[in-house]
């Protein structure tokens, strides 16, 4: 399997290819899934020592991690706030000061090994109406009390200087957040993981995993023997593989299109500080520029992860409700792609066995999540698990209906919050 037909394949940096896994092999780890999970996790075990070992099905970066919005978001898919009334405030407190680590994750890494990804700082929460923009007032006094004071309020005059659009009645810029070619970063932490003697094998998908001392992870062409194994493919991880992981989560579609390059004046136009900018609504849209000074575009939800027949027919039509003035601009890639969704829209991990992890579920903020997480496994490896366990004792919930029912039961629930959206209450 090869990456979809998506503008960050057509652009990703040159590199040398990795290798099918053709042998009996051991390691200290045995990580499943070559996205931003297992990379993470991959880059921070190695830099402290271990032997690892990375399988992935297809190319590194083929799921989410290759194929997302880009676009840097801080804390997770439920803020502090909601996370204190479900869970508690001590929870909340942990939680919170982990929630801007992600990423500064990736700042690290693209600076610690120039990663050269088109990094740009800034992000904006956008608001549709006044009800969005009294959550994002709460959002800024909540992240406010975790540290992040790099935080401006937007009214409707200053997001029009910021989004050359008539749609908002304000926002919130987090100078923090920022947004990137996600491909490209996958393949340079790939890369620094082969810098430091981590073994990745692309074309080698798990197919059985035989847990035991030492676990036992077979693909088609070999066998990885590991005293420990983590699980992180999260919506592309087939479920025959661990049952128990896709019993309390859903794997969802996403889709993107990007116009052909525009002009420098007219890009700047749009976002005159090359901000990334993402709305309020249940359903979310989200836009950004390449650094070719294409406009990114992305929004809705297919719940259970069909891919749709007509990209464009789906987001063109959001494209233009935001910039009618690009009425006459030509698509140049459209591609989908899934992302795995909780419940409670709060990260799963956990251990199945013996020294056996998993790591899923970032509920559409696993960009800086997923860094978060191969960090907090590192640490529980070297013997300290208290931030991840914190995680780890959140409820995995059902979804309602069973495996027959989630994707209809799901989808009616959506709809609902889309209909609120669309009404402003």
């Amino acid at each position: 399997m090869h990456h979809v037909d998506s503008y960050y394949a057509a652009t990703a940096n040159q590199h040398a290819p990795w290798s099918e896994l053709q042998d009996a092999i051991q390691c200290d780890v045995c990580i499943i899934g070559g996205g931003f999970t297992g990379l993470s996790s991959a880059l921070f075990l190695t830099e402290a020592g271990y032997d690892v070992v990375v399988l992935e099905a297809a190319r590194i970066g083929f799921g989410a991690s290759g194929r997302n919005g880009g676009q840097v978001v801080n804390s997770y898919s439920r803020d502090v706030d909601v996370i204190a009334q479900r869970y508690g405030s001590d929870v909340a407190k942990m939680l919170g000061s982990m929630m801007f680590e992600g990423a500064e994750i990736i700042r690290d890494r693209i600076d610690r090994y120039a990663i050269a990804c088109d990094y740009r700082p800034g992000g904006i929460f956008a608001a549709l109406n006044q009800r969005q923009m009294g959550h994002l007032r709460n959002q800024k006094a909540n992240w406010a009390r975790y540290g992040n004071h790099d935080l401006e309020l937007l009214d409707e005059r200053a997001i029009r200087r910021e989004v050359a659009s008539e749609r908002y009645v304000g926002g919130l810029l987090d100078r923090r957040g920022g947004h990137l070619h996600p491909l490209n970063l996958a393949l340079g932490e790939a890369e620094a993981i082969r810098r430091h003697g981590g073994r990745i094998f692309e074309q080698s998908a798990a197919i059985s995993v035989h847990y035991g001392a030492p676990h036992r992870v077979t693909t088609a062409k070999g066998e990885v023997s590991a005293t420990f194994v983590i699980f992180a493919g999260n919506a592309y991880l087939p479920s025959a593989l661990e049952p128990r992981l896709s019993r309390k989560s859903m794997p969802c579609g996403s889709q993107i299109i990007t116009t052909e390059p525009l002009s420098r004046d007219q890009a700047l136009t749009l976002l005159p500080n090359n901000y990334c900018v993402e709305d309020c609504n249940y359903l979310l849209d989200y836009f950004r520029l390449t650094a070719d000074n294409r406009l990114l575009y992305g929004g809705g939800v297919v719940y259970g992860a069909r891919d749709p027949g007509d990209i464009d027919a789906l987001i063109l039509p959001k494209l233009l409700r935001t910039f009618p003035q690009l009425q006459d601009v030509k698509i140049s890639h459209r591609w989908s792609g899934n992302f795995l969704l909780t419940l409670s829209r709060m990260p799963q991990f956990g251990q199945l066995e013996k020294n056996v992890f998993f790591m899923q579920g970032d509920s559409g903020h696993g960009v800086t999540c997923t860094h978060l997480s191969g960090k907090l496994i590192a640490e529980v490896l070297r013997g300290h698990a208290e931030r991840f366990d914190a995680f780890a004792r959140l409820p995995h919930l059902p979804f309602p209906g069973g495996r027959r029912f989630k994707v209809p039961l799901t989808a009616m629930g959506a709809a609902w919050y889309a209909l609120r959206d669309r009404l402003g209450v």
